[in-house]
């Protein structure tokens, strides 16, 4: 099944769509996006989506209903490649945010980046195709550029492995003809017709170049035993390909580059908006889904019914919700009255609500009876205890009750 979800920038759930699992994403952002826009939200400003989001009915339907859209556009798009190499050329792009690195040792992160205004096709509600013009912000950070350059020399050497084993395999072939020899050069370099109607892919971080060799050989002769002084030696000759490989390598300009698109003029939303805005939803969207995705949340169950399906559904998102409230408040609360709580790291002032939860887990609550007289004890309450209490609205009284018991010793042993 395709869980459709839509939360608000703190991580709040506002709707929630089931549908087939076999159903397209790019078909099923429209119709999320309508379903928000039916929801009558006040005070949303736009939405924020992945690239799933860039499509020309998506696109088409934030300009006719006015809809702040910020997503990001997939490599595959031509309109994508021509911004990046537009600012891989126009270097020194102004810096749009900086931020300290994740430890002592990692040097800041840093991302430049301008927005330019580009013509792309789109598609309106009645079927209509037509051209717009829509704002891209071309961004590149040091950090993604670190990663990709990392995981470009990773995937470079993990293939150069199977060059290695092709190259032998391809070596070791041999050909009656040249036109042979030349035939499978085509097929070796993607320029054949494939199988099953899918075109070869060519190698991605090497380039392979092939020439034809012509080897003579001994021929084989036809009758046994040791041939004649006298007779001339036959000599066969046969063709085989050699190859040269060659590692692809990209400037330090190639990497951690991002394109954002957005239907928002800049009057509305600056570059630096813009960008903050699609960050922060890898903070506030995507926990949510991984909540959602953790195997210790949903035990396997075997469900016929599509009702009994859907009612599970919300459930989930039910629990999300209240997870989501849990840490919302908590991290206000926090954030209003500088404080901290323990974190997995130290003390913090944004825990997530896993973390909430964690801190409870000391806590025990112990009834007995002495001499038919009911007794109760907690042990393990902290004074960050009582602050998430106030900070979701739990009433105290049930750990301060505790609490005045807990001096009175429940057990007297004997001299």
């Amino acid at each position: 099944m395709l869980l459709s979800l839509g939360v608000s920038s703190e991580g709040l759930p506002l709707r929630m769509g089931l549908r087939d699992g076999n159903t397209s994403d790019s078909t099923e952002t429209p119709v999320a996006i309508e379903e928000c826009l039916a929801l009558g939200l006040d005070g949303v400003r736009g939405i924020v989506a992945d690239s799933k989001a860039y499509c020309k009915r998506t696109l088409g339907l934030c300009l006719e209903q006015r809809v702040g859209l910020i997503t990001l556009v997939p490599r595959t798009c031509a309109v994508r490649q021509e911004v990046e190499a537009w600012g891989q050329q126009h270097g020194g792009l102004p810096v749009l945010l900086e931020k300290p690195g994740r430890t002592r040792q990692e040097p800041p992160r840093c991302w430049h980046g301008q927005s330019v205004v580009r013509r792309v096709p789109v598609e309106y509600a009645d079927g209509r195709l037509d051209v717009a013009e829509l704002r891209f912000l071309v961004v590149h950070s040091s950090q993604l550029a670190q990663q990709a350059a990392t995981a470009y020399a990773a995937a470079q050497a993990k293939e150069a492995e199977r060059v290695a084993e092709h190259s032998q395999r391809v070596e070791a072939r041999g050909f009656a003809c040249a036109a042979d020899a030349e035939a499978a050069i085509s097929d070796y370099a993607g320029r054949g017709q494939g199988r099953r109607g899918r075109r070869p892919r060519p190698w991605r971080y090497h380039v392979l170049h092939y020439h034809v060799e012509a080897v003579s050989t001994p021929k084989k002769r036809t009758r046994r035993g040791r041939p004649p002084k006298a007779e001339a030696p036959q000599v066969e000759v046969r063709y085989r390909l050699q190859v040269h490989s060659e590692a692809l390598l990209l400037s330090e300009d190639a990497h951690g580059w991002t394109v954002l698109a957005t239907t928002l003029r800049s009057e509305e939303c600056t570059d630096v908006e813009m960008l903050q805005a699609y960050q922060e939803q890898h903070i506030t969207v995507e926990p949510g889904f991984r909540w959602i995705k953790n195997p210790a949340a949903i035990s396997p169950v075997w469900l016929e019914k599509p009702e009994r399906i859907a009612a599970l559904a919300m459930l989930t998102v039910v629990g999300l919700l209240v997870y989501a409230v849990i840490q919302r408040q908590v991290r206000l609360y926090l954030r209003d009255h500088d404080q901290h709580i323990p974190g997995n790291k130290g003390p913090t002032a944004t825990p997530t609500a896993a973390v909430v939860f964690a801190l409870f887990t000391p806590v025990t609550l112990v009834h007995f009876a002495v001499d038919n007289t009911p007794s109760l004890q907690v042990h393990g309450v902290q004074d960050y205890h009582r602050i998430v209490c106030e900070a979701v609205g739990i009433d105290q009284a049930w750990y301060q009750g505790a609490a005045t018991e807990q001096n009175s010793p429940p057990w007297t042993t004997p001299p």
